[in-house]
């Protein structure tokens, strides 16, 4: 009974003690009619696993959004410098997305939307900055490649700049 209660109390007092964070990419909210809300939990000095999740409120007729309605990303971060405040990382990612596809049938006038739901891998890099009082700003670019549904896009974007706390 022993070995139980001091295996339990070590795996509840390993998450008591970690890093998390919680971002909104303020670069989505700025640009488009939409939100992207993200957690992220450091499983080490140089490691994290993160969830964000992505809604877009832009109607389906404007010319410059995502193609995408609502995507799921969970991910994984590896941080490559040491230093405290400014840390370089890299991502790998799997985006679940669903959304609409506009396809026009040619010769008539008639367009016809088509929803899809799909999955893609991908890989992203970024920089993070981490002040003093805990607040963080996070700058990443990286693409993922779609996988199971014709109507699609091929290729989903993870772009953004989030702004969050640390606690």
């Amino acid at each position: 009974m022993k070995k139980i209660f001091l295996a339990v109390a070590f795996f509840v007092s390993s998450f008591s003690f970690s890093q998390q964070e919680i971002k909104l990419d303020i670069l989505d909210a700025l640009a488009f009619k939409t939100i992207e809300f993200s957690y992220e939990f450091y499983i080490g000095e140089q490691s994290s696993v993160g969830l964000s999740a992505l809604f877009n409120f832009e109607k389906q007729r404007v010319d410059i959004k995502y193609n995408e309605q609502r995507v799921i990303t969970p991910y994984f971060r590896h941080y490559f410098s040491s230093e405290k405040q400014w840390n370089f990382f890299g991502e790998a990612f799997i985006a679940i997305s669903s959304g609409t596809k506009t396809i026009e049938n040619i010769g008539t006038s008639n367009t016809v939307f088509e929803d899809y739901t799909d999955g893609a891998f991908g890989v992203a890099v970024g920089y993070k900055y981490i002040a003093s009082d805990n607040l963080t700003v996070d700058l990443h670019i990286g693409f993922g490649r779609n996988l199971f549904s014709s109507f699609s896009p091929v290729l989903v974007p993870r772009i953004g700049v989030n702004v969050g706390y640390r606690f």
